[in-house]
């Protein structure tokens, strides 16, 4: 073996005590080998949700779980130092007891190194040939910081200095374990990575060694940063979305207010862009979009902020812009917008209607200086102008908002809403295990509406509540009449926002359950990230108590909102969907396959199931195939559909093609 200690520690003593160490080695080794060969599976049992752990450290289960796993290796090699350093082992013997976790350093991923009291290296495992890139005998005798730079650094000195007798008394010939985090491993190349480490000291008979295991986290801090820039732009056209646009909308507000300047909001929508769409298909779409923001950001300053709220919508801030101003950068996006764009040698029309809403005049928070630039950008699409500034007194779009609340309160107790199901289908096993309830109204004098077309405003009416209600009870029992019919499938229904912050949501998630004697591990419960983020941990507080009734809970969207993995590993959930605009376009566009794998790699990694929204065609589904995605879910399977049309498609139309409930 390539692991040796110096001769001057190998003695000639065969005494009772060394063959009780050399036992105790045995044991040791044992453990730790079968901790180390089931890691995943007691990882499992002991810090699933409810677990005794798991209610003990809630917030701090990641760090548990390193030191647990450090710790057995840890106990392991301290069997091993007493044996040799106590009880003088023969070469013979240290070699024997060598023999006993020599399995356990071979398929160690981690590096595990000793080094003695000076910080020479003593010993380098393949973990650590493999991490650093050295061979073990080009490490023998070198200094710990040639592969750990930061390790003696005076903050991580200060804390090996609590290893010191001077300092400590009780230290003397007792074994001490601390964790190291935000340090870099330097390989032979030179080149670093981020790392943590776990330090050990054994002090023995005034001898002393460190054990120091070495994880690489290269992927998974490559992971959390390239989900935290999800966080604030749109993937599509790399522009700040719409919670970036939010945020600094709120901060403009606050430095106008306290310095009284003054400022313009622009809403854009893209007019005729469905078409193309519809036409040319959503790769081409999304290039368009991009052609547009680039057009867009070469018309404003360097303070002013473009930014894409979703879909066609484009918005922007203009800073110390007064009417005047507004209407002059009104006029040159009307004058872009309008210039023909290529696409594949092809000449696009394009135009837009545009918004506008001035700070102070027509508000001074956010949500009206949106809500006017909303209203005056509708006004101009239905007028065919190309932009409007706000008027209260041709407000005619909240009459009609009215109307609108006061039709749904009917619409609610009569029978124009219904509800439509998309099926999610597991990529591997091709089983159909759930569908996913949405909801339609069927207006007797506009047609059918989309949700987005009336859940907004029912949230700010209060009508959100018995519409949840509605689409709850709804699905519940048309999902129950399924499973009489044979189809044991899941339903998965959209809480909006307001419920969930709604504190008798829990009391009413029961009723509907013992309604219709459902069970509780048929249910899903879809909710955004903006929505869990209003009021997190009012928010947690709810998911906690839907989860302790047995119902799952999934993350929907995600990638477009917060995209926190902080906030993401201490929330109860079981499952997030990958927003459709990156699954859309991941096998043309790289950055957006590496987005794409990088949230199933963080949600496999939190024992999380991970579900692709916007699957369109054959080629997405393999190419999610093979990167591990357990489910999808889009128009390649089927769009939405009726009660009776989703039944015929289970058991007719997804035989066909190769699923099964």
């Amino acid at each position: 073996m390539r692991h040796s200690v110096s001769t001057e520690r190998q003695g000639k003593t065969a005494s009772l005590w060394n063959r009780l160490a050399q036992k105790g080695v045995s044991i040791a080794f044992l453990v730790a080998a079968i901790f180390w060969l089931l890691e995943a599976a007691i990882d499992g049992f002991i810090f699933r949700e409810g677990a005794f752990l798991a209610q003990i450290f809630p917030s701090d289960l990641d760090e548990l779980r390193m030191r647990l796993s450090l710790a057995v290796l840890t106990i392991a090699f301290g069997a091993y130092v007493q044996a040799v350093f106590r009880h003088r082992a023969s070469q013979a013997q240290v070699a024997e007891i060598e023999a006993h976790f020599g399995e356990v350093l071979q398929i160690s991923a981690n590096a595990i190194i000793m080094a003695d009291a000076a910080y020479k290296i003593i010993l380098f495992n393949p973990g650590a040939e493999r991490v650093f890139a050295y061979q073990a005998d080009e490490v023998m005798g070198q200094a710990l910081t040639l592969i750990l730079p930061e390790l003696l650094s005076e903050s991580h000195a200060k804390q090996l200095e609590i290893f010191s007798p001077e300092n400590d008394p009780s230290i003397v010939d007792s074994d001490r374990l601390f964790d190291i985090s935000g340090i870099f491993g330097r390989r032979k190349n030179g080149e670093e990575f981020p790392a943590e480490a776990s330090v050990s000291k054994l002090a023995r008979n005034g001898e002393t060694i460190f054990t120091v295991i070495v994880r690489n986290i290269s992927a998974r801090v490559e992971a959390e940063a390239t989900i935290r820039s999800l966080a604030y732009y749109d993937p599509i056209t790399r522009l700040p979305n719409r919670t970036y646009f939010r945020e600094h909308l709120k901060t403009i507000l606050e430095e106008s207010a306290k310095d009284r300047n003054f400022f313009a909001l622009l809403l854009i929508d893209l007019d005729r862009f469905k078409e193309v769409n519809d036409t040319l298909g959503h790769q081409r779409g999304d290039i368009l979009l991009r052609e547009v923001g680039l057009r867009l950001q070469g018309l404003v300053d360097v303070s002013d902020l473009v930014a894409r709220l979703g879909g066609d919508e484009f918005a922007l801030l203009l800073s110390n812009a007064n009417e005047g101003d507004a209407r002059n950068v009104a006029n040159k996006i009307t004058s872009v917008l309008n210039k023909p764009f290529k696409l594949e040698g092809f000449p696009i029309p394009l135009e837009g209607s545009l918004g506008i809403a001035l700070y102070p005049d027509h508000g001074t928070d956010a949500e009206l200086l949106l809500q006017h630039a909303d209203v005056a950008m509708y006004e101009a699409k239905r007028k065919g102008v190309d932009y409007l500034i706000y008027s209260s007194e041709k407000d005619k779009h909240t009459v009609r908002r009215l109307a609108l609340m006061g039709a749904l309160r009917n619409a609610i107790k009569g029978d124009e809403l219904c509800l439509y199901y998309q099926p999610k289908i597991k990529l591997g096993s091709r089983a159909i295990f759930d569908v996913e309830a949405l909801v339609r109204w069927e207006h007797p004098e506009e047609g059918i509406l989309e949700p987005e077309q009336f859940i907004p405003p029912a949230e700010h009416t209060g009508l959100i509540k018995p519409l949840t209600e509605w689409v709850l009870r709804e699905a519940v029992y048309q999902c129950s009449l399924w499973h009489r019919q044979g189809l044991k499938i899941g339903i998965a229904v959209n809480l909006s926002a307001r419920s969930m912050h709604d504190v008798h949501l829990p009391d009413l998630i029961i009723d509907v359950l013992e309604s219709y004697a459902f069970s509780p591990v048929f249910l899903e419960l879809e909710v955004t990230e903006s929505a869990i983020m209003a009021d997190a941990a009012h928010a947690q507080i709810i998911l906690k108590k839907l989860r302790e009734i047995g119902v799952s809970i999934a993350i929907d969207d995600f990638g477009v909102g917060y995209s926190s993995f902080s906030y993401l590993k201490n929330l109860s959930v079981d499952v997030i969907k990958i927003d459709k605009s990156f699954t859309r376009n991941m096998v043309v566009n790289s950055n957006d396959a590496a987005i794409v794998r990088s949230i199933i790699e963080l949600g496999h990694n939190l024992g999380l199931n991970v579900i692709a929204e916007g699957v369109e065609n054959q080629t997405t589904w393999d190419a999610l195939l093979e990167i591990g995605c357990d489910a999808a879910q889009g128009f390649f399977m089927t769009p939405p559909l009726s009660s009776a049309n989703c039944m015929q498609w289970l058991q007719e139309g997804a035989p066909e093609r190769g699923w099964h409930v």
